[in-house]
């Protein structure tokens, strides 16, 4: 849509930048968007949030010298709209056509290409090992990572492509932050050593950064129980078996293979504080099993993932944080901003956790969302059997990341 030639409008139209459209709506304030993208765009992937009230009307809709005024009836003037689209072009054209209208208008910088590009990180505060733990969020399409911190090093657990440079310079920046740090520290920078790149399993919904940041020279981690899915650049990688253990500083980061969501799906247990569990247990849903073997497979894998729930997550502490590698619009974050809960609460809170094997294989292949946009490719890319440019990766990844197995949040019911 964007790469269309639209007419400069004559009125000044003002800009939001993708972080300021993200403070006003973190901040609870009312937001109304314009979205001037197709209606199959919008349908699959939009900007959402309990104060944020959207609306679809398509950029072609504008394209006459005079707007239809069935049209204009959709847009409220009794408010600011900020109007978007793909990449920033159509949006500025329709603003300013509606800002000539009367309308208090103004468009997203650079459209939801923008929006893809927030990436967060936030401490996770009821974390209680060694060094800091924190959790980036993207809130584009509900990517969840973790960067944990200690004396001198630090890892990172499912890391994007599209944000390698971040992890590198996090690894120093939010290191100061702590207190052990503040201790140490004597300038204004530290050394900090990216030690490790983990991943928890091969993706489906994203093009991960393992490879880019061994590139860079930190140790890449893969489940040795992945590597069969046919994983080309296993060589260079660390394969990580059942129980082996990863130092960083005095925090301890334990290999747990939770097989279902894949064969290989790994989780992390860190420092006995937070499991990382990647896309077999999320806060608000479990896996989906139907991404490797396809609807064929996803009932053994269903059954696989039940087996994995039961004998090693929900067999930890109560106390133990989950850290999922995903979230959901439907997902309630914890009151320190993260998508984190306790294995207890979450016992409670999901009927899914407490049923019998048939029960559950029944409930999670009943209402399982489309797959992932794009998902195919994605796979062959990090499995490295496709070769894939850093604007084409940015692009197949766009949109929700769909691996969960229920549309509707489990949590509660």
């Amino acid at each position: 849509m964007d790469d269309m030639d639209f007419p400069v409008p004559d009125a000044d139209v003002e800009s939001v930048t993708p972080a300021e459209l993200k403070g006003r709506i973190d901040a609870g304030e009312d937001v109304t968007l314009l979205d001037a993208r197709m209606e199959s765009d919008y349908e699959e992937w939009r900007i959402n949030g309990e104060t944020v009230s959207s609306i679809n009307v398509p950029y072609f809709q504008f394209l006459d010298e005079e707007i239809d005024g069935d049209v204009l009836a959709q847009i409220p003037d009794d408010r600011e709209v900020t109007v978007l689209c793909a990449k920033g072009g159509a949006s500025e054209f329709v603003a300013g056509s509606l800002k000539e209208a009367g309308y208090d208008v103004n468009h997203l910088e650079e459209g939801m290409n923008g929006w893809a590009r927030i990436y967060e990180a936030v401490e996770v505060e009821r974390y209680d090992g060694a060094g800091t733990l924190y959790q980036y969020q993207r809130p584009s399409s509900g990517c969840l990572g973790y960067l944990v911190v200690d004396d001198g090093e630090a890892a990172v657990i499912d890391p994007l492509r599209a944000f390698t440079d971040r992890y590198l310079e996090d690894a120093a920046e939010l290191s100061s932050t702590s207190p052990v740090s503040q201790a140490r520290q004597d300038a204004t920078e530290l050394d900090v050593d990216l030690k490790y790149a983990i991943d928890t399993h091969i993706h489906a919904d994203h093009i991960s950064g393992l490879r880019t940041l061994v590139e860079e020279g930190v140790e890449g981690v893969v489940p040795a129980a992945a590597v069969d899915r046919g994983v080309t650049y296993a060589d260079e990688m660390t394969r990580a078996e059942d129980g082996d253990e990863f130092q960083v500083g005095d925090v301890t980061i334990e290999t747990v293979s939770t097989p279902g969501h894949t064969s290989g799906m790994t989780s992390y247990l860190i420092d006995d504080s937070l499991l990382a569990t990647g896309d077999t247990l999320f806060v608000e849903s479990v896996a989906r099993p139907d991404l490797e073997d396809g609807d064929e497979g996803a009932q053994d894998a269903a059954k696989q993932l039940y087996e994995s729930l039961q004998e090693r997550v929900l067999s930890l502490p109560d106390e133990t944080l989950v850290g999922g590698a995903h979230v959901s619009d439907s997902a309630v974050p914890a009151e320190d901003g993260t998508y984190t809960a306790p294995i207890g609460q979450l016992e409670e809170d999901m009927a899914a956790l407490t049923m019998n094997e048939d029960e559950f294989v029944e409930l999670i292949l009943s209402d399982m969302p489309p797959r992932p946009a794009n998902y195919e490719e994605i796979i062959a890319t990090n499995l490295g059997q496709r070769e894939t440019g850093d604007e084409e990766a940015f692009e197949l990844e766009l949109g929700p990341n769909n691996c969960a197995a229920s549309q509707e949040s489990l949590a509660g019911d």
